[in-house]
């Protein structure tokens, strides 16, 4: 089965930037393959940062992504893949 690869964003929002920003960037770090673009904005209020990525990959990969990253405390994760 070919599962094609399609555009996409995935959205982070981490609650509390000093306990989980670690765990986020090893997540993100071992599916760097997938990634075209970040963008972060640490501490945009007390210690909550907002992290955004322009991605290139089927849908099974980055419903693992999602899935681990979503598994994180205090990390809260929405995407959105082109249908095409």
């Amino acid at each position: 089965m070919n599962i094609q690869n399609r555009l996409g964003f995935v959205g982070i929002i981490i609650e509390d930037r000093e306990q989980s920003a670690g765990v986020v960037n090893e997540i993100l770090s071992e599916h760097a393959d997938l990634i075209l673009a970040r963008t972060g904005i640490p501490k945009i209020k007390g210690n909550t940062s907002v992290i955004t990525l322009v991605v290139n990959s089927n849908t099974d990969e980055i419903g693992k992504l999602t899935g681990r990253l979503g598994a994180i405390n205090g990390v809260k994760v929405k995407s959105g893949l082109a249908k095409k």
